[in-house]
């Protein structure tokens, strides 16, 4: 199982997973941009509600809190530099931003990496409540590269 990695401070804290695929780039692009597929193939959300496209507002549930809905916006979405953000929240107070890259090899399989900073000076009294993401960021990396090596 893949290992996620955690740093934290007063007002930041940290949480990214990185994993080799045997895959294309373009074939995990079009894994973490299919909203309506997602949830077949990924353990660690419920649902996905919204196109994953630049601008767009989700609305995404996931086991860890399932009664919460998460409301991300789309920030960046480019597929030729193989990078997506998402954000939710607002600056200076609290918020979250995760940010998706892949990169090619020579060998046309791919490095994936998901990186979610949290900021701000409700920080330091909220850090508490919020869960532990290293496993499920782990279960998302191996969820991705489990269905992207798939023939």
């Amino acid at each position: 199982m893949t290992t996620a990695t955690k740093t934290a401070s007063a007002f930041r804290m940290e949480c990214a997973v990185s994993i080799h695929i045997k895959a294309s780039p373009d074939r995990i692009w079009g894994l973490l941009t299919n909203a309506d597929d997602m949830p077949r193939w990924n353990s660690t959300v419920t649902s996905v509600k919204g196109p994953i496209a630049l601008g767009t507002k989700l609305e995404l549930r996931v086991p860890l809190a399932p009664e919460r809905v998460f409301k991300p916006k789309v920030t960046t979405c480019d597929a030729s530099a193989r990078r997506m953000v998402w954000s939710d929240g607002a600056a200076p107070m609290f918020k979250g931003v995760r940010t998706y890259t892949l990169t090619r090899r020579d060998d046309g399989t791919t490095d994936f990496s998901m990186i979610e900073v949290f900021r701000g000076i409700m920080l330091p009294m909220i850090k508490g409540s919020l869960p532990d993401f290293a496993p499920a960021f782990a279960t998302y990396a191996d969820d991705l590269k489990r269905e992207a090596e798939k023939l």
